[in-house]
């Protein structure tokens, strides 16, 4: 009996040291396991946790506005909202059926593809966006589906009032709100501003915790920024250069308006453009239709050609507007006066090389004066010769053309200008007539303002002055003088000679009675590799007024017209009709005892027809003489009869002296 139980004994005791082994490698196991989780994947979890428990969400800054002079909104920032889903969560609070059912209703609201919200719904991200800027009724019907874990933070999104209007000079925003061109590109760091963050404690369902920690980072919103752009004659000036694209069927159109004593760009124009609200697609419906048909290269190509400001960024041949450079630099220095006679006999040979006037024209003997007046090659091309290389290129450099004018907006392009020493007499005389350089339209406005400036070079620019929300003002430019260029008698003397072009020479179809005007046409053959396209030309027409004080210089420049050849026939008719508009708003008085085209019958001073409905707006305009039109325009499906709504803004602004032709706009909501 004793062996027996010794023998159970030491079994038992195996038992009990198998079991007791079992235990310490399942606590070592456990132990292993712990320190794995606790110490080299604690960090990991901990912030898996935090994440679960913690909602992070950005609250992006209110962009700042874009103003004109006058403080009238160019560009403005409205409350949208953006749709965050946690994938997991939702997958985990929904069958597959409900969540089809929520992907289509979430679709419908938004907008965004069905199969787009499928791929979000599948995702593995912690916390996607899954769509963006939507409405506050959107939102409020996202709200009505009580879906757990969907959030909805509050989000800015770029708005422009006026549409198309100094589309290309404002430029636009990408999808977050980040600068693309223009000057919302330029002055980006400005406008931006710093955005916030809401952190909160949340349950399994996303919900606010009463008693769960939060923090908030208030966002600092974007700065002001105030143009020197004036509104009305931007509108002005759109209104021309569109028409101006129509009648003379050009492959683009574009104009500039500058204040010559301070080099603020008061209007700058480009047609064809854009909508910046909407700026990945054409304006015109025809140009949607062959939009829609390209690649996805091509497209991205037609965008950046759409967005891009040819008056800043594209070089072209000046062609004859840039004698008045060459007469200048020849006054400035002694070599001629403005009676000076010279002999054109239709042609100039030099070294061997005949060059032509434009027409073949053989004008005989002629003051300077009236070779500018007839825009003689021949004269302008012996002008540049007997001013010589050094000469010729020290007045490039004075009205700045042998650089950028660093005016305050982005892609501003290098002009293209032979080297002094690379050149010979032939290229010096053609230089002369403004052949054979190519420029920007800005570079040449800004030169010619330097004429009505008496002489003296301003610096171009398009910011007055930056401000916060409270309007106090961080930065501010002033007038920037960049140097004297020629003496205050010869700028007189060139501006006489600009005002004898609209009184007897090429400009008389500019001339307003009652105004003092001058003006200079150019036209050029369009350059291409080897030597130039005959069948193309650009055609330009620079224009001050009035000529013994200019207050405005424009500059209308028509690229490869098709209607008409010449700068009398594009581009001078659409800065006729901008004068006609814009003289009156500027309250230039005519100087001269003249009946004015458009008395004062023709103008009434717009008044206030905001918060009030559609039908006492448009009879109180009538009793102002005045027609209206709806904006957003009235669809066909509309029935105009008991058609009414209150007015919620206008354009042109109560108070502004306009043209009884043109229409005040009425917005609606």
């Amino acid at each position: 009996m004793r062996e027996r139980r010794s023998v159970v004994s030491v079994r038992g005791q195996k038992r009990v040291l198998f079991v007791f082994a079992v235990l310490v490698i399942m606590l070592i196991i456990l132990s292993l396991r712990t320190a794995w989780v606790q110490i080299v994947r604690g960090e990991e979890y901990t912030d898996m946790a935090v994440d679960q428990q913690t909602s992070d969400i950005a609250v992006d800054a209110k962009r700042g506005m874009i103003l004109d002079r006058n403080g009238e909104v160019l560009a403005s920032s409205t409350i949208c909202y953006n749709l965050w889903i946690r994938p997991a969560q939702i997958r985990e609070e929904y069958d597959e059926a409900e969540r089809s059912e929520l992907i289509t209703k979430i679709a419908e609201i938004t907008g965004e593809k069905d199969t787009d919200v499928r791929e979000y719904f599948a995702s593995d991200s912690v916390l996607l966006r899954i769509a963006r800027h939507i409405s506050k009724e959107q939102a409020d019907q996202i709200r009505k589906l009580e879906i757990y874990g969907a959030e909805l933070a509050e989000d800015t999104k770029r708005l422009y009032p006026l549409g198309t209007t100094a589309a290309n000079l404002l430029g636009s925003v990408n999808d977050d709100g980040i600068g693309r061109s223009g000057v919302e590109l330029t002055y980006n760091e400005y406008l931006s501003g710093v955005s916030g963050r809401r952190v909160f404690d949340k349950d399994i369902n996303g919900n606010l915790l009463a008693f769960g920690d939060r923090i908030s980072y208030d966002a600092r919103n974007g700065f002001n920024i105030e143009l020197t752009i004036d509104e009305v004659l931007q509108h002005y000036l759109d209104e021309t250069v569109q028409q101006g694209y129509k009648d003379t069927e050009a492959e683009k159109v574009a104009g500039i308006v500058m204040d010559p004593k301070t080099g603020e760009v008061l209007a700058m124009s480009i047609y064809p453009t854009f909508d910046p609200n909407n700026p990945a697609e054409p304006v015109e419906p025809s140009e949607k239709d062959i939009f829609n048909e390209m690649s996805d290269e091509d497209q991205i190509k037609y965008l950046n050609k759409m967005w891009r400001n040819p008056l800043v960024s594209d070089v072209y041949e000046p062609g004859s507007t840039m004698k008045l450079i060459t007469a200048s630099a020849t006054l400035e220095e002694g070599l001629a006066n403005p009676n000076t006679e010279y002999y054109c006999g239709g042609s100039i040979v030099v070294e061997d090389y005949e060059l032509y006037d434009a027409e073949h024209y053989v004008h005989g003997v002629q003051t300077l004066t009236q070779a500018v007046g007839n825009s003689c090659n021949p004269i302008h091309a012996e002008m540049a010769l007997n001013l010589g290389y050094d000469n010729y290129y020290k007045y490039l450099d004075l009205y700045g053309f042998t650089g950028t004018t660093d005016i305050d907006y982005p892609g501003e392009s290098l002009p293209i200008i032979q080297n002094k020493e690379d050149i010979g007499p032939v290229e010096l005389a053609t230089m002369g007539f403004g052949h054979g350089i190519a420029i920007t339209p800005i570079q040449l406005v800004t030169a010619i303002s330097a004429i009505g400036n008496d002489g003296t070079l301003m610096r171009p620019h398009l910011v007055r002055r930056i401000t916060d929300s409270d309007g106090k003002t961080i930065i501010e430019n002033e007038p920037e003088e960049v140097r004297k260029v020629i003496s205050k008698n010869t700028a007189r003397e060139v501006r006489s000679i600009m005002e004898s072009q609209v009184e007897f020479y090429g400009g008389t179809a500019l001339k307003i009675p009652g105004y003092r005007m001058g003006g200079k046409t150019g036209t050029a053959e369009r350059a291409s590799e080897g030597g130039y396209n005959e069948s193309v030309q650009d055609t330009s027409f620079v224009s001050m007024v009035p000529v013994d004080d200019p207050q405005a210089v424009a500059l209308i420049v028509c690229y490869g017209p098709k209607n008409g050849m010449y700068a009398t026939e594009t581009a001078l008719p659409i800065a006729r009709r901008f004068w006609i508009k814009a003289l009156p708003y500027m309250g230039i008085e005519p100087t001269e005892a003249a009946e004015t085209t458009g008395g004062e019958a023709d103008f009434a001073y717009v008044p206030d027809v905001t918060n009030i409905s559609y039908k006492e707006a448009v009879t109180l305009l009538e009793s102002y003489g005045l027609k209206a039109e709806i904006r957003p325009a009235v669809s066909e499906d509309e029935n105009m009869d008991d058609f009414d709504f209150t007015v919620v803004d206008q354009y042109p602004k109560a108070g502004k002296r306009i043209d009884k032709s043109e229409p005040v706009f009425l917005y609606r909501e």
